[in-house]
């Protein structure tokens, strides 16, 4: 559920058209969607909806710059994310992520990050206008991670307003714009902590303030599914008439206690979306110098739970 620490994708399934048309007319309140539009799951930004879906694995690696007496690091990152309806419009989701850290001319590091924890509640949908609207909150839990990859000891909370806009709506003269969506997040990190004292070992202190952020991002997305299947037939066929060119932005800026500026990541990307899975792989560019200045990748194996048991699992708790 949490987005910004790595987010789902997969499929390795490819329907033709007319299953694509069967589904988003018989399963309205399958994952992701809104009337005929189908919200895939992104890797770098929250989605909007609340689903059952497993994300295993994401996988992501970058170089991180060096900064003072720290050198230059290769960070990958193995993580599982796992989503449940606990309602039709109110889900729970915790994440985990292990870690390894390999320092130039230094030893690596491996462990696991803080365990990650969200809910969320869809509070409107708009079938006609493909749109749906959700709050929630995200919890990074200090103290469950390992400090030799950089756990914080102490957690941070992140409530959210997410949202998700097809343009199935536009008029005719404009049908080719049709395939366009926007799913997007805002919210304000809340660290438990407003600093952390170390002491170092001529017993001098050192003190470092942790801000509040505001937490920003959306992810613009080209449906070929959608284009395929209820635009016009333009003799796309499997797997590219499976295939959702995405660009996201995934931004986090310092608010206060002497912190400024934001940082993150621009994702150009392709999803290849199915009826159970989806496979997506995206390049990870630093939006600006605060943020790096080594290109990365992300890729994830995403599975949608209820549609694949929507009797038993992949079905809410309460309802239905």
């Amino acid at each position: 559920m949490n987005k910004r620490r790595i987010r789902p994708m997969a499929a390795l399934w490819a329907l033709g058209a007319a299953s694509v048309a069967m589904v988003a007319a018989g399963s309205a309140a399958a994952h992701g969607f809104a009337g005929k539009r189908f919200f895939p799951a992104t890797l770098a930004t929250d989605d909007p909806f609340v689903a059952d879906e497993l994300s295993l694995p994401t996988i992501a690696s970058q170089k991180m710059p060096g900064s003072g007496d720290d050198p230059a690091t290769r960070e990958t990152d193995f993580a599982i994310d796992v989503s449940k309806r606990v309602t039709e419009n109110f889900g729970i989701g915790l994440g985990a992520t292990y870690k390894v850290l390999q320092p130039d001319g230094g030893d690596t590091q491996r462990g696991f990050d803080n365990l990650a924890a969200g809910v969320k509640y869809k509070f409107y949908q708009s079938d006609e206008h493909e749109t749906i609207l959700s709050a929630g909150v995200d919890a990074d839990i200090g103290g469950s991670g390992s400090k030799r990859v950089g756990a914080e000891s102490f957690s941070t909370l992140t409530p959210s307003l997410f949202f998700g806009k097809g343009f199935g709506d536009l008029p005719e003269t404009m049908k080719f714009m049709r395939p366009f969506a926007v799913t997007g997040l805002v919210g304000v990190g809340i660290p438990t902590r407003s600093a952390t004292i170390s002491i170092s070992n001529d017993g001098e202190a050192d003190v470092e303030r942790h801000p509040h952020t505001l937490e920003w991002g959306f992810a613009v997305e080209y449906s070929l599914l959608y284009l395929q299947s209820f635009v016009e037939d333009v003799g796309l066929r499997e797997p590219f008439s499976r295939m959702i060119p995405v660009v996201e932005f995934a931004m986090s800026t310092a608010l206060d206690r002497g912190a400024s500026g934001t940082t993150g990541t621009v994702n150009p990307g392709i999803i290849w979306a199915g009826r159970y899975t989806q496979l997506a792989v995206e390049a990870v560019i630093p939006a600006n110098n605060r943020s790096g200045n080594r290109v990365g990748w992300i890729a994830q194996l995403h599975f949608f739970l209820d549609d694949l048991f929507p009797t038993t699992i992949g079905r809410p708790i309460f309802g239905n």
